[in-house]
């Protein structure tokens, strides 16, 4: 049965007998004005896949193939009921969402089966509340309005329900200007019109800024160094941290909210608050010496708190420091929701997510796609690492699943690279229990991305090994080949920078698994844009992964005073000079400049060490 097959599976499916084939000249018919916009994209699938050229009535009594109506007897404003059966098609629900998700599991069907489809009773309904997509846009990538609204009408089809936007500093901050300048800063009608857009797909968009810790590119700005907890830690000039007894740091924050917050209708609001690592060791030591470091963060959660009552919103924090001091769960306020993190298919979060519900407090499971700090994804993890922490949810009641996509160390990692773990959380947040793991990755690339044969899951399944090829653990969090990549070219052996880190044989396993780039098939006939950059992306990724490997191998000779032929390291430069012109072409087909102009200087410098050391050769 093709319900069966869906990417997203269903609650409830029964077989019925017959099949219903789709007309030349269908009528969709509906008479609620919010049907149109998912019925015309419908009627675009039917164009594109059938042929077909249908019609869409505005009213509830001409004979129609699809039918739509509400009924107050389904329960739940996302649930529907739809009806396959051989005389017309038949979708009941309650709320507009619900009618929106069933046209997409309709959508679907056409799909998988083209004009036949086989009759059946589809009663449908999520696992959770909030089924939210969270998006790294302040590491140094930060992409166009236009590739957000694609993405969440992707989501949005796949019954993702949420969306965040991680900002730090990229945002044009009227009062406080410096803040966002040469960042390539979203500006308030920039969020007004990604609002609008998400409320057309049901998507809520709430906001989300740091509040307290992953402060440093402000805190780097001489006119608020001063606010820092521990200036000139990890390398930056005011420190990560906010300094919480200083009244400059909750003002600062309350200009920053005053012109941001009120841009988000969603009654929730990210305020971040996580890795706060230099809490209690700079300024604020002798008062964490004194009552705790947990009491000390416990203290600024509140004051952010209100500042968020202040905005009629919900906050909602990220819950690593608060499970770092357990004792202090009875005293969190009951209306904080905590977000619960962590990336590892066993991640010592996920058992800590009972505390969370023992403590009386709102929480959500947040897992991630695994894709930051690699060129790829790191598949098997990150897939275990969703799939455990939405169970985990289940289980102890969450609100929700908050799937995270990070972009440490100058985001190099692409959009592309995460589509497969977005569509994974999306099943899991959906009907987590009926997920077929063992053919997901394949029906992902046959329904997504319109592949009629495996070649690519099994292109996106070797990526996805390159890291554990190297020697990583099954659970790392990032790949050595994503710093081997850009790492000096002169330090010592003992320095044990990522190149000797990694296992030789590993690395040539890489060399050898993929640098056939035929290995990455075309995209499908007639696919969009956006699916056509997810296939270049994912080429680029492994591409990138091989001349990391290959550069590795070289640096290691090279350390050791063994001969590499300048022809060879030549050839290697002029890969690092193409492969940085293609980066450059694809991060821009999504994405602002912002921090692009780094990564290209990371590269001519790794190609620039590669032409000397043939000079010298």
């Amino acid at each position: 049965m093709s319900v069966s097959n869906l990417l997203v599976p269903v609650s409830k499916s029964k077989a019925l007998s017959g099949r219903f084939t789709w007309p030349d000249k269908p009528v969709l018919a509906s008479v609620r004005s919010a049907d149109v916009g998912p019925l015309r994209r419908l009627s675009q699938e039917l164009k594109k896949r059938l042929g077909a050229k249908p019609r869409i009535a505005r009213d509830a009594v001409s004979s129609a193939e699809l039918r739509i109506r509400r009924d107050g007897s389904i329960k739940g404003g996302e649930a529907y009921r739809l009806t396959i059966g051989a005389d017309g098609i038949e979708i009941v629900s309650s709320g507009d969402a619900g009618a929106y998700y069933a046209i997409q599991t309709l959508t679907d069907l056409v799909r998988i089966e083209g004009r036949k489809l086989r009759a059946c009773r589809i009663d449908d309904e999520p696992d959770f509340a909030r089924r939210g997509v969270y998006l790294d846009c302040s590491r140094g990538k930060v992409p166009t309005v236009e590739t957000i609204k694609q993405l969440i009408e992707r989501l949005a089809h796949w019954k993702i329900n949420e969306f965040q936007l991680y900002i730090e500093n990229v945002f044009t901050f009227s009062l406080h200007p410096a803040i966002g300048r040469g960042y390539s800063p979203f500006t308030p009608s920039d969020i007004l019109e990604i609002q609008d857009f998400c409320k057309l797909h049901h998507v809520r968009f709430v906001g989300s800024l740091t509040s307290f810790g992953h402060f440093e590119k402000i805190l780097m700005l001489k006119q608020y160094r001063s606010l820092g907890e521990m200036p000139g830690h990890k390398g930056h000039a005011g420190g990560t941290t906010l300094c919480p007894g200083d009244p400059g740091s909750i003002r600062l924050l309350a200009d920053m909210y005053e012109e941001f917050v009120p841009l988000f209708e969603a009654e929730d609001f990210n305020c971040c608050c996580d890795e706060t690592w230099e809490l209690g060791r700079g300024r604020s030591k002798r008062r964490a010496d004194k009552t705790g470091v947990g009491r000390v963060y416990l203290g600024f959660l509140k004051k952010i708190r209100k500042l968020c009552q202040a905005h009629g919103k919900r906050m909602n924090a990220w819950a690593d420091i608060i499970l770092n001091h357990p004792d202090l769960l009875p005293d969190v306020p009951k209306d904080i929701v905590m977000l619960n993190w962590g990336y590892s298919t066993n991640s010592r979060r996920i058992p800590q997510t009972p505390d969370l519900a023992r403590a009386g407090l709102p929480f959500m499971v947040c897992p991630g796609v695994g894709t930051w700090q690699s060129h790829g994804a790191r598949l098997a993890n990150s897939m275990g690492n969703i799939r455990n922490f939405a169970a985990e949810g289940r289980k102890c009641g969450a609100e929700g699943v908050l799937n995270t996509d990070w972009g440490d160390c100058l985001h190099r990692n692409s959009l592309g690279a995460s589509m497969h773990g977005f569509a994974y959380g999306a099943a899991h947040s959906w009907q987590g229990r009926r997920v077929d793991e063992a053919s997901f990755t394949k029906r992902f690339c046959r329904q997504y991305l319109g592949q009629t044969t495996n070649d690519l899951a099994r292109a996106l399944v070797a990526l996805g090994k390159s890291h554990l090829a190297c020697g990583a653990s099954a659970e790392s969090n990032s790949s050595w080949l994503y710093h081997a990549l850009v790492e000096p070219g002169g330090t010592s052996v003992d320095a044990r920078p990522p190149s000797e880190k990694a296992d030789p044989a590993g690395m040539r396993k890489v060399i050898a698994r993929l640098s056939d780039q035929s290995i990455w098939p075309d995209a499908a006939p007639g696919s969009e844009p956006f699916e056509k950059l997810v296939i270049q992306e994912s080429a680029l990724a492994a591409w990138m992964d091989v001349i990391a490997a290959r550069r590795s191998l070289v640096l290691r000779s090279l350390r050791r005073g063994q001969d590499v032929p300048a022809a060879r390291l030549r050839e290697l430069a002029d890969d690092y000079r193409r492969m940085a012109g293609q980066f450059r072409k694809l991060w821009l087909a999504r994405n602002r400049p912002s921090r692009l102009v780094e990564n290209m200087r990371l590269f001519d410098r790794a190609r620039k060490h590669l032409l000397a050391a043939a000079r010298r050769g």
